[in-house]
């Protein structure tokens, strides 16, 4: 269910990021390698990058296909960032297809996704969302169960929770109402990024100051290294750190998992 990646370093094209590598996240949109739920991701795609100099991050999205757009590629070949999130979409079945509903969500500085579903949604998450204000309800982009997911961890950053211990906080409250499903999560705010592997693939690659953070990598080169399932990563340029998924450790040193 969805493909997604995430990247910081330095200035780099759309197309370097996600058209040239040769199992790059294009490609996973009809030919993904480690998906272990649903066999494409057909059901719109989405980007969001930073521009030098303003915080908010732009969006461009559709609902079909990543390779039936055709303005797309022009606009990849000539846009350069330093900070991207992107994402190919498997539509949860009972949610919306079109592009509001595709990743990444944004609020503010903030670009998110999720790979993965949950399960029993609308019903099961009903609790959950009712621990909501009615405008974060109001404001939901699509009938979805991302973006669901999206406004519980967005109530969280409001609130001044860390990065990483947003996105573990809101896996424990799906957890602890008694909602499975798959929580693979990925956030930025174009200076770092935060993840976790929660059900489904999660992998980085450091090169240097530059960072990948991808449902599986873009090739067989060196240098990619796969997160434990049931973990949370934080990521800025040149460095990685992965800890347990809990909201007591993340962001604790002692519970460190060293990147391989």
């Amino acid at each position: 269910m969805c493909r997604h990646l995430a990247y910081l370093g330095p200035p780099a094209t759309i197309t370097s990021l996600i058209f040239a590598p040769p199992a790059g996240l294009a490609r996973q949109a009809w030919a993904p390698r480690r998906q272990r739920h649903g066999t494409v991701n057909v059901d719109g795609f989405g980007i969001g990058w930073y521009a030098d100099g303003d915080p908010v991050p732009a969006r461009y999205r559709q609902a079909g296909p990543i390779w039936a757009d055709p303005s797309l590629a022009d606009l990849a070949r000539v846009t350069r960032t330093r900070a991207l999130l992107a994402a190919v979409r498997s539509a949860t079945p009972g949610t919306d297809r079109g592009p509001a509903a595709a990743a990444p969500y944004a609020a503010g500085r903030w670009l998110f996704s999720h790979n993965g579903r949950l399960d029993g949604w609308p019903q099961a998450t009903a609790p959950l969302a009712a621990s909501l204000p009615p405008a974060d309800l109001l404001a939901l982009e699509a009938r979805c169960d991302s973006a669901l997911a999206w406004a519980l961890v967005a109530a969280r950053l409001r609130a001044g929770e860390p990065t990483a211990t947003a996105l573990a906080g809101v896996i424990a409250d799906l957890r602890g109402h008694g909602v499975t499903g798959r929580f693979n999560f990925l956030l930025t705010d174009g200076a770092a990024i935060a993840a976790t592997a929660a059900g489904d693939t999660l992998c980085y690659q450091l090169a240097g100051p530059a960072v990948v953070v991808a449902s599986e990598p873009g090739d067989d080169g060196p240098g990619w290294a796969d997160v434990p399932d049931n973990s949370v990563l934080t990521a800025v340029p040149g460095a990685v750190e992965v800890w347990p998924l809990s909201p007591g450790t993340a962001g604790t040193s002692s519970e460190r998992i060293p990147p391989r």
